[in-house]
């Protein structure tokens, strides 16, 4: 199992679009890191930011 993503990665697995991705990033609610030129994205702090998320009733 990969422990961070790249942006389309992050993309294609929450359903988050990509802008919405980069406004989270902006809004410090998930932090990108960076290698060399790519940015990546741990899983871990991905899943914690969509189960934080409201429910629907």
């Amino acid at each position: 199992m990969k422990i961070s993503v790249t942006i389309p990665e992050a993309v294609q697995m929450t359903g988050i679009g990509r802008s919405s991705l980069y406004k989270l990033f902006s809004e410090g609610k998930v932090i990108p890191r960076k290698q060399g030129k790519r940015t990546l994205i741990l899983v871990e702090e991905l899943k914690r930011y969509v189960e934080s998320l409201p429910t629907e009733v």
